[in-house]
């Protein structure tokens, strides 16, 4: 992750495993608000720390656990 005005906090690929999971926690638990009253600059700036953070979690995770149960849905979902 580049240094300067377009960091986001510490680099994903730096955080513990422990600190990895927390800040996932923290940015979903703040989505919603972010998304429904956060100025554009501050939605965009938290698109881009929980894809960041997202990414290191499935670089880590490849073989995640899944759920059968929701793959079912989207699919039911997506069909129509």
């Amino acid at each position: 992750m580049p240094a300067g005005d377009d960091a986001l906090g510490v680099d994903p690929r730096d955080l513990s495993e422990e600190d990895l999971f927390r800040e996932l926690h923290t940015i979903h638990s703040s989505r919603h608000e972010t998304l429904r009253h956060g100025p554009d600059d501050a939605l965009e700036h938290h698109t881009r720390r929980l894809t960041e953070l997202e990414a290191e979690y499935l670089r880590r995770y490849p073989q995640r656990e899944v759920d059968p149960g929701r793959v079912r849905a989207v699919r039911r979902v997506s069909r129509g």
